[in-house]
Order: structure tokens, then sequence, then C-alpha cells
């Protein structure tokens, strides 16, 4: 960039020994050809754009290099969750004390579940993609895996969630967790994750939830009373700051560092994309406004 700019003013200077009629037929000097969009810098480590309505691919830096994806895992789980057959929304889940147990021990994100309540899997979806709860990823887990043990039903559902990928064409995905906390086997790439996310959005509930800024949640308590819970806020600062955001979820970790995979949509036209291991929380919605903007340009 700055080798183009400094020859840009090289060639600028060298026009002024030139006949002012050359410098009017030639054009400016070191102009960009017309239409022309410079490609953006971000501080993410990877990076992948595509035009969503068409598949085409707009941007890409490191997109096929696989690295740890911190919460953006968890759109795989809702992928999961809604694609399970007569799924009904309002099913309800009692919250169990594992859930919390595995909360604190891991000083994991939470939707702050009480242990008890009754939760539906539609709240539950909420509670998983807007606080990033790892109580409500751990909960449909156990909800929707198969097994007569909690631990044998988390394996079936991580099992579907690496089925699901295979099916997607993700080639470099592998998950280990259902929420992103892994084991050492958790990684994709942004092109993988803009394949799930893009995938993902097909459904009117996971778009309708992904794009929710906040939501509060009743629940039923042990004695059936409604305990009105505190509000989840989405932790998707571009649903405020970026005009026609419509999701899609955070991730963060010591491992995947600050993660976003983002969709927005402006005169009918969406672009979708993931950036990993970007360098803060500010940084990461930075990176995707750029890419954001250089999608719509194109």
């Amino acid at each position: 960039m700055i080798t183009g700019i400094k020859g840009t003013r090289f060639r600028r200077a060298a026009a002024v020994t030139v006949t002012t009629g050359a410098v009017l037929a030639a054009g400016a000097f070191g102009a960009a050809p017309a239409g022309a969009v410079t490609t953006p810098t971000i501080a993410a480590a990877g990076g992948y754009v595509m035009n969503n309505g068409t598949a085409k691919t707009l941007y890409t830096k490191a997109a096929d290099t696989k690295r740890s994806t911190g919460s953006t895992t968890k759109i795989m789980t809702a992928k999961v969750v809604l694609s399970q057959p007569n799924l009904n929304l309002d099913a309800k889940v009692t919250i169990q004390k594992a859930y919390s147990d595995y909360i604190v021990a891991n000083t994991a994100s939470s939707a702050h579940l009480i242990v008890g309540d009754k939760v539906t899997v539609r709240q539950l979806l909420y509670g998983l993609m807007l606080p990033s709860g790892c109580d409500a990823a751990y909960a449909l887990a156990d909800k929707f895996g198969s097994g007569s043990t909690r631990a044998a039903r988390v394996t079936s559902f991580i099992g579907k969630m690496n089925t699901t990928a295979r099916s997607l064409g993700m080639t470099n995905t592998k998950f280990d967790s259902f929420d992103g906390i892994g084991n050492g086997s958790n990684y994709s790439t942004p092109r993988d994750l803009t394949k799930l996310a893009s995938s993902a959005m097909k459904s009117t509930t996971f778009k309708t939830v992904v794009k929710t800024k906040s939501y509060t949640a009743k629940t039923v308590t042990k004695t059936g009373s409604t305990r009105t819970m505190a509000a989840w806020t989405n932790t998707n600062t571009l649903l405020s700051s970026y005009s026609g955001t419509i999701g899609v979820k955070t991730g963060s970790g010591p491992e995947a560092k600050y993660c976003l995979v983002f969709a927005a949509t402006r005169n009918g036209k969406t672009i979708i994309g993931t950036v990993l291991a970007s360098t803060s929380i500010t940084q990461r919605a930075t990176d995707a406004t750029k890419l954001l903007n250089y999608g719509f340009a194109q």
C-alpha cells in the first residue's frame, strides 16, 4: 500500500515536465480504475467474506487456516438443534446442577440459568446466542443428544455437530465441544464458519434469534411460579453500530482471541463473513465493518 502511494506521488511529480496537453490526454496519473475498491487491511489473523446470494468469494485472508473458534462454535450447536426432526421449540428443559457447575469450573460465559427452572428450547437458543451461555449450550446438548447418561448424550450431540459439518462441506472443521471450550481439537476456518452461518441463516428461527439485541425470558420455577430472568444482551455490537446487520455470533478465548461471524443486508444484498483471532472486542467489530463495507462496494 505505502509503495503504491509513493509511486503515485512520484508519477505526479514527473507529470510536471510533461506538456499540459499530454497530461490532459493521459488523465490523472496513477488513478485507480473506475469502480475499483481498495482491499482492506484487518488485524484478525484470518478472514473470509462472501456474497450470500451468489456464494461468490469477495475477500480472503488465511481463509482455510484452522484456528480455535471460541463461541462461534455455538452457531453449529444451534444449527444441530434446529435440524432435529419434529422439533418443538416450546418443549421445556429442566436446568440441572451439572450445567451451573460446568460454568463455575470453566469460568465460562453464562445465561445465568437457575437450577430447577424449566426453560423452553426457544429460550435456550436465545440464552445460547445472545449472552453466549455455555449453560444453555450444555442444556441443549443434553436434551438433543442420545444415550442413557449425560456424558453419552453430550458425546452424541458433538457427533451430530461433526456430521453436520461434513454434510456442509466444512472440510477443515472439527468440534470436540458443544460450546467452543475445546479439549484440544475444536477448530474451524473463516471459510467454513461462513458456510455454516450461511446455512444456519436459512432457518427463520435462527435468523430471528441472532438479530435480536435483547431478550427477556420468563421461566417456570420448581414451585410452578414464573421467574422473569434478567435480560440477555447480544454480544454482537454490530447490531447497534452497523446499519443492516442481521447477525451472527461472537467468540473469544485465550487461544481463539477475538472472533466474529457477521452478516448484513443492504438494498437486498446480503454479505456474510468471518474474522478469527482479532486483537480485541473493539477490533473484531472494526475488522468486520471494514469487510462489510468492502463487500457492499463490490
